[in-house]
C-alpha cells in the first residue's frame, strides 16, 4: 500500500546503503547494549539494540557511527514515533516472549539486515521470517514474539512510526503527550510533589485516618 507508506519503497531500494554501513561498523566493534531491566524481562537477555532515535530525539553519538543510514532515514521523512529507530540484535538460541506493546496508534517496520534462515517472528497466529532488504510491518498491539534457533546473530532495523490513518489532530495530540514524557524522563520538566504530600503528615496521615493506623 504505497499510498499509506510512501517512504517504504525507497527505503527498500536503498537498503544496501544501510546494510553495507552496518556490516562495516559491526566488523569494527559490537556496540549493542541491553535496555532497561523491565524491558529485558520481556525481550530476554538475547535481545539488544543500538538506538538511533528515541522519543523524537536523535542519538547524535550513535548517528555519527552510521552517517549514511541517518541521512537516508532523515530524508525519507518517515513519521517516526516513540521508540523511533534502532538496530536490533537477537542472539543465537534466544527469542522474545509473547507480549503486546498496547499501542495500536503506532506501527512498526523491521528492515531485514542479516537474517539466518530459521529465524521467525509471530504476530497473533501468523508466523513468518524476515527477508533481507525488505520490510516486515506489524501492529505490535497484537501479541507478538520472535525466535532465533540458528547459530548466528539476527539483525534488523526497527522503525516505529505513527499509524498513517491517524487524523492530524490525533497525531498532534499524541506527539504533545510523548514530548512531555520525553522531557520528564530527561529531567527537563522537574517533578514536584502534590501539595497534599507536602503538608504535614501528607498521604501517610490520611491513610492512618482510614485504617486506624493499621498497615
Amino acid at each position: 500500500m504505497p499510498e499509506l507508506f510512501p517512504w517504504a519503497p525507497e527505503l527498500e531500494a536503498k537498503s544496501h546503503i544501510i546494510l553495507e554501513e552496518f556490516e562495516a561498523k559491526l566488523a569494527e566493534s559490537d556496540q549493542f547494549a541491553s535496555d532497561s531491566v523491565w524491558q529485558n524481562q520481556v525481550m530476554g537477555t538475547g535481545w539488544s539494540a543500538i538506538r538511533l532515535q528515541r522519543l523524537g530525539v536523535w542519538n547524535t553519538a550513535n548517528c555519527r557511527q552510521f552517517p549514511q543510514s541517518y541521512e537516508l532515514l532523515r530524508l525519507l521523512n518517515i513519521p517516526l514515533a516513540v521508540r523511533g529507530v534502532c538496530f536490533a540484535k537477537q542472539s543465537p538460541g534466544s527469542g522474545v516472549q509473547p507480549h503486546s506493546d498496547g499501542r495500536n496508534f503506532i506501527l512498526t517496520s523491521h528492515l531485514g539486515l542479516k537474517v539466518p534462515q530459521a529465524c521467525w517472528i509471530q504476530v497473533g497466529e501468523e508466523r513468518q521470517g524476515w527477508k533481507e532488504g525488505k520490510l516486515t510491518t506489524l501492529d505490535t498491539s497484537f501479541s507478538h514474539s520472535t525466535g532465533n534457533p540458528s547459530d548466528s546473530d539476527r539483525h534488523v532495523l526497527i522503525i516505529d512510526f505513527w499509524h498513517p490513518e491517524l487524523s492530524e489532530a490525533e497525531r498532534s495530540s499524541l506527539e504533545f503527550v510523548y514530548d512531555l514524557r520525553n522531557k520528564f524522563e530527561s529531567g527537563q520538566i522537574p517533578f514536584r510533589k502534590p501539595k497534599s504530600m507536602e503538608e504535614e503528615g501528607g498521604l501517610g496521615k490520611w491513610w492512618e485516618s482510614l485504617t486506624g493506623g493499621k498497615k
